[in-house]
């Protein structure tokens, strides 16, 4: 029954953190300070039940195969780290110029890149399934040193920002659960072997959906108030956030076709499109740096990524693989 319950909490995680973002935003504004209060001291717990399952399910040791796929690679980590953020900091300029928290959410959302879901959309769209496995590892180990670095440039003086706490914070919220999570995959696997652990994965995924949930849920009441203030501009953060979605998929695909084998480029796609936005909402609901209305963005980004990875996929399979325009498909599954 419990497993059945945590499937379906994963498997339905959008609709999950759209109903945890507004009971937050209700909730938070007739709480007093002394429920603020406990809802701070469950951040850590709440962090930990979010990122230790979903690093159980990750392998680290895809990045040994780092080799047989370095061109792929070498673009997916161009992309992420060069063209990706090139991109947040155009929106930013746009749009957030005056509100340094949802530019740091947007930083936050662009500079850690893939997530569980790069592997699974992967699949489901015909591409290169062990490709994707090792752009996961490779660009979130990536991800792990640069973030610092690149937030110290691009926060700049808009908050107080000292990159050696975030590298504490990273070391908290991912490489601890990392170093644990595959500590315990190597254990798991040795007492229930490969095929006992595949059936344990869902089980883990569901877990992490709860800790999302609980994330947004505390991020949102503790913030509902300042967020509710400006509504308008509250909601209208959605609109910098499809376009980013909608330019790095567009470079993902035009590189991918340009230097890469079609199931190559289906995987450079979702390796750059899927940011690993667990991590992101770890750090921005984290204590300290950065301001947890950081966290807006990164919540929106849920309700945005999940439909666009099955867009993409289903533009695949649907649309390319049946050497279908656009146009024939939307006529083919119009009602007659």
């Amino acid at each position: 029954m419990i497993g059945g319950v945590l499937k379906s909490v994963k498997d339905n995680l959008l609709y999950v953190v759209l109903g945890s973002l507004l009971a937050g935003l209700v909730v938070g504004q007739f709480v007093g300070e002394g429920t603020r209060d406990l809802l701070r001291m469950a951040v850590v717990p709440a962090l930990f039940v979010m990122i230790y399952p979903m690093m159980i399910n990750l392998d680290m040791r895809e990045i040994l195969r780092v080799r047989q796929h370095y061109r792929a690679i070498l673009l997916s980590l161009v992309v992420n780290f060069a063209i990706v953020p090139a991109i947040a900091v155009g929106l930013v300029s746009v749009f957030f110029s005056g509100n340094p928290s949802s530019a740091i959410g947007l930083y936050l959302i662009a500079l850690i890149p893939t997530s569980g879901m790069t592997a699974a959309w992967t699949g489901l769209a015909g591409g290169d399934l062990e490709n994707a496995l090792v752009a996961i590892a490779v660009n979130l180990l990536a991800a792990v040193f640069v973030l610092p670095l690149y937030l110290s440039v691009l926060v700049g003086g808009s908050i107080q920002f000292d990159p050696t706490e975030l590298y504490r914070q990273l070391g908290i919220v991912v490489v601890v659960p990392m170093i644990a999570g595959t500590l315990t995959r190597r254990w798991l696997i040795g007492r229930y072997d490969t095929t006992g652990f595949k059936r344990l994965k869902p089980t883990f995924g569901g877990v992490s959906s709860i800790g999302v949930m609980l994330i947004v849920f505390i991020a949102m009441a503790m913030r509902s108030r300042s967020i509710l203030a400006a509504p308008i501009d509250s909601a209208l953060t959605v609109v910098p956030l499809v376009l980013f979605y909608v330019l790095v998929v567009g470079a993902g695909v035009i590189i991918g076709r340009t230097f890469l084998r079609t199931e190559q480029s289906v995987a450079l796609v979702y390796a750059t499109s899927m940011r690993n936005l667990s991590v992101a909402l770890a750090i921005a609901a984290a204590p300290g740096f950065p301001p947890t209305e950081a966290v807006l963005p990164i919540a929106l980004a849920y309700l945005l990524q999940a439909p666009l990875g099955a867009i993409y996929m289903h533009y695949r399979r649907d649309i390319v693989e049946e050497n279908l325009s656009v146009t024939e498909f939307v006529r083919s599954v119009r009602p007659t």
